[in-house]
C-alpha cells in the first residue's frame, strides 16, 4: 500500500451517504476487506455483511439505520458510518453528519436519482462538510464521463471535479487514469490496480481533462491561472495541495471512480482521503469547539443493546477521556462511563481511553441523548449542534397484543424515540389510542419490527382515527332535570339552559343569567362541568364545539340537591337539546406545503386533486433548482396516505409539512358515511 507514513490528523470519522440503493454498504465492505479489516468482503443479498447486519435491514435488504466500522490504512485509523439512503431513515445521516470528518456521496449513472442526490449534497453544503462524489457501478456505465457529470451536476451548487477518467475497452471500462498523479491503472477483481503506461488515445484524453481539472482549481488560485494561461505546467505537489484545500475549504467536489462489488477504484479513495480529507482539529473547528485540555465529544447516536444495555455513540472532538470519568453533557444531565468500546461489530471490544478523533460507544450513560456535547470538565458544557427531526408525515395506531405489555410497550416506545428521534409517540386524548408517527410505510414497519424483536413486543395497528368534531346550526332552550329519590336524601338539580351556535374557531363557552337565586351560586360551577361531560359526545357520536351554553333558570332542593345531581341536570339537558339543534359534522382541515422536483408537479397536482385538495398555488422553491413548492388545503382524512403516493410519483424524493387551518362542514353522504364507520367501529 505504499510507504507507511502516519498523518498528523488523528483518526478519522468518514460518512458513506447517496442515494437509496447506490452501494454505500457494498463500498463499505470493499473497504474493510481491502484494507484486511475482513479476510473478504460480505454480500448485502446474502446477509453477511458487516453493514445492514440487523435482522430488519437483513430481512428488507436494505439499511434502515447507520452502521458504523473502523479499520486501519497505512497506520491510519478510520472509522466508517454508513447511513441509511432511504429518505425515510435520514435522519441517522443527519445527526451523524456534524461529527465527520469529510463524506463521500456514492451514487451512479442514474438520472432518476438526482433529486434524491440533491436533497444529500445540500444537507452537507450547508454543513460545510468536505465532500467527495464516489461514482459507483464504473462496470455497467454506458455512456461518457463527460455526459455523466453534466447530468450529475445540477445536484451541485459547487462544481464536481474529475479526479479521474475512465480507460475504455469495446464499451467496457476496465480502468482508469489518475488526473492528479498522471498514472494510467487496469482494474483487478478484488485485489489493487496495475499500473500501465499512459500512452496513445489515453494520453491525449488525459492531458485534455486534466487540463479542465486545473482550469477549476484554477478558478481559486491565482498563481495556477497564471501557469495556465502561461502554458507552464504546475508542479505535481502543488496540484495536490490545491485540491486538498478546495475540498476543505467547500469549493470543489472531486470525482472519483469504482465498482465496489469487485473492489475498484477502493485504495484510490482510501488514498485521497488520506491526504486530502481534514482531521480532527478542523473538525472541531468547524463546529466552534472551544479550545481547552478537557475531552469534549458529540453524541451521534443512541442505541439499546439487548444484552450490553445502552450505548452512546459519540465522535471525541478533543481532549482525552478514560472509563470510568463523569460527563457534564449540554442538556444538563451528568454521568459516569460505564465501558469504552470500539465501534466495529458488535460493540464488544472494550478499551481503557479514547483520544481526539476517535469515534467509540460510551456505555451506560442514562440521562444523554443524541445530538448531546459531552465533557468531563465540572461544568455544563455548551451545545455545540442542534440537529432537529423532520416532521413526520405518516401515522399508525399501536396497541400490544397483549393487554399486559401495555406497560413494557410504553418503555420500548420511549427507547425507539431515543434511537431515532424522527419516530414520535403522541396519545391521541379523543381516541385514547397510541400513536406512532414516522416517515413512511418502511420507517413504520420495521419500528414494529424492533417492538417485536428486540423489546419482546408484539403489537397491532390501524390507521390512527380523524380529529372529527360536530357543531349545531339551531339555537334552542332546553331544561335538565335530575330527581331521584332512594330513602334518604334524594338527589334533586334542575337547571334552564340557553344553547347557541358560535362562528367556527370560537369553541365552547359557558355563561349564566341566573336571577332571584334559582340555583345557588355554589352549583353553578357543577352545572359547567356537568355541560362539559355533555360535550364530550354529541348526537352524531363526536365531541361538540363552537356553542355557548347559558344557564337562565332552575331550581333546587334544600335538603336533595347537590353537585352530583346539578352536574347531572346539566348533562342531561345538553343530552336531550343537541339533537335538535341541526348537528352538524366538521372535519379537520389543513394546509399542507409539497416540495418536488419539477417534472412532478403536474403528477403532484392530480394527486391533491383526487383527495379532495383545494390547491392554493405553487412556486419554485427557494433556493432549489429544479423543484416546485405546491400548496394546498386538504382535509386531514385525506392526508392519510399521501406520503406514500408522493413518494411513489418523485422516485422517493418529494416530501410535505401540515399546518392544522380550520374545521369545515361536513355534510351529504360523506357525512352519512363517516357517522356510520364510527358507529360500527364503537
Amino acid at each position: 500500500m505504499g510507504q507507511d507514513v502516519r498523518s498528523p490528523r488523528g483518526p478519522r470519522c468518514i460518512a458513506l451517504v447517496g442515494p437509496f440503493q447506490s452501494g454505500k454498504t457494498t463500498l463499505l465492505e470493499a473497504i474493510l476487506a481491502r484494507t484486511g479489516a475482513i479476510p473478504r468482503a460480505g454480500s448485502v443479498d446474502a446477509g453477511t455483511s458487516v453493514g445492514d447486519a440487523s435482522p430488519e435491514a437483513r430481512h428488507h435488504k436494505m439499511t434502515v439505520g447507520l452502521t458504523a466500522a473502523t479499520t486501519s490504512f497505512m497506520g491510519d485509523s478510520y472509522t466508517f458510518l454508513d447511513c441509511p439512503g432511504s429518505v425515510e431513515f435520514a435522519h441517522d445521516m443527519r445527526a451523524a453528519l456534524p461529527a465527520v470528518d469529510a463524506a463521500v456521496v456514492v451514487c451512479e449513472a442514474d438520472e432518476k436519482k438526482l433529486p434524491q442526490l440533491q436533497i444529500i449534497l445540500r444537507e452537507l453544503e450547508e454543513m460545510k462538510i468536505p465532500r467527495f462524489l464516489f461514482l459507483n457501478k464504473i462496470d455497467r456505465a454506458n455512456k461518457r464521463i463527460r455526459e455523466t457529470l453534466a447530468t450529475l451536476q445540477p445536484a451541485s451548487r459547487v462544481p464536481l471535479v474529475l479526479r479521474q477518467i475512465p480507460i475504455w475497452k469495446d464499451e467496457l471500462i476496465e480502468g482508469f487514469v489518475d488526473l492528479a498523479l498522471e498514472r494510467a491503472f487496469i482494474y483487478r477483481e478484488h485485489k489493487a490496480s496495475e499500473v500501465v503506461a499512459l500512452e496513445g488515445g489515453n494520453l491525449d484524453r488525459e492531458k485534455e481533462a486534466r487540463f479542465s481539472m486545473l482550469e477549476k482549481l484554477a478558478d481559486h488560485d491565482d498563481a495556477l491561472m497564471e501557469q495556465l494561461l502561461e502554458d507552464i505546467q504546475p508542479p505535481r505537489d502543488a496540484v495536490f495541495d490545491d485540491l486538498a484545500r478546495e475540498l476543505r475549504e467547500g469549493l470543489i467536489c472531486p470525482v472519483l471512480l469504482g465498482a465496489a462489488a469487485r473492489e475498484n477504484g477502493v485504495l484510490r479513495l482510501m488514498k485521497a482521503l488520506r491526504h486530502e480529507a481534514p482531521g480532527i482539529a478542523e473538525t472541531a473547528q468547524r463546529l466552534g469547539a472551544p479550545e481547552s485540555k478537557d475531552a469534549l465529544g458529540y453524541v451521534f447516536k443512541t442505541l439499546h443493546s439487548q444484552h450490553g444495555g445502552k450505548l452512546s455513540l459519540t465522535r471525541l472532538l478533543a481532549g482525552h477521556l478514560d472509563d470510568g470519568a463523569t460527563l457534564q453533557s449540554s442538556s444538563g444531565g451528568a454521568s459516569r462511563v460505564s465501558g469504552i468500546l470500539a465501534v466495529s461489530g458488535a460493540y464488544d471490544s472494550k478499551r481503557p481511553s479514547a483520544e481526539a478523533g476517535d469515534t467509540v460507544a460510551l456505555g451506560k450513560l442514562d440521562p444523554i441523548k443524541t445530538g448531546d456535547t459531552l465533557s468531563n470538565s465540572k461544568t455544563q458544557p455548551a451545545a455545540l449542534i442542534a440537529v432537529e427531526a423532520t416532521s413526520p408525515v405518516l401515522a399508525t395506531s399501536v396497541a400490544a397484543n397483549d393487554r399486559k405489555d401495555d406497560v413494557k410497550l410504553g418503555q420500548a416506545l420511549a427507547r425507539l424515540h431515543e434511537e431515532d428521534p424522527s419516530l414520535v409517540v403522541v396519545q391521541n386524548a379523543q381516541t385514547h389510542d397510541t400513536v406512532l408517527w414516522g416517515q413512511g410505510e418502511m420507517h413504520l414497519r420495521v419500528a414494529s419490527e424492533r417492538l417485536r424483536d428486540r423489546f419482546g413486543v408484539s403489537v397491532k395497528s390501524h390507521a390512527p382515527g380523524i380529529g372529527y368534531q360536530e357543531t349545531i346550526r339551531k339555537p334552542i332552550t332546553q331544561r335538565g332535570r335530575h330527581k331521584k329519590q332512594s330513602g334518604g336524601h334524594g338527589q334533586f338539580g334542575d337547571v334552564v339552559l340557553d344553547i347557541k351556535p358560535l362562528p367556527r374557531g370560537d369553541g365552547f363557552k359557558f355563561a349564566e343569567k341566573v336571577v332571584g337565586g334559582a340555583v345557588p351560586r355554589n352549583y353553578i360551577p357543577a352545572v359547567e362541568e356537568g355541560v362539559v361531560d355533555g360535550l364530550t359526545r354529541g348526537p352524531l357520536g363526536f365531541p361538540v364545539t363552537d356553542l355557548q351554553v347559558t344557564l337562565t333558570d332552575g331550581s333546587y332542593h334544600s335538603v336533595d340537591s347537590s353537585d352530583l345531581a346539578f352536574r347531572t341536570a346539566a348533562r342531561i339537558g345538553l343530552n336531550e337539546g343537541l339533537p335538535q339543534c341541526q348537528p352538524v359534522l366538521l372535519e379537520p382541515i389543513y394546509v399542507v406545503e409539497i416540495v418536488c422536483p419539477t417534472d412532478a408537479t403536474a403528477k403532484i397536482n392530480a394527486i391533491l386533486s383526487a383527495r379532495r385538495g383545494q390547491i392554493l398555488g405553487f412556486d419554485t422553491r427557494d433556493g432549489w433548482s429544479g423543484w416546485d413548492s405546491v400548496r394546498a388545503m386538504m382535509p386531514e382524512a385525506e392526508i392519510g396516505e399521501l406520503i406514500v403516493e408522493l413518494r411513489s410519483a418523485t422516485a422517493g424524493a418529494g416530501s410535505f409539512t401540515r399546518q392544522f387551518d380550520h374545521m369545515a362542514e361536513v355534510t351529504g353522504r360523506a357525512a352519512d358515511q363517516i357517522i356510520a364507520a364510527h358507529r360500527d367501529a364503537a
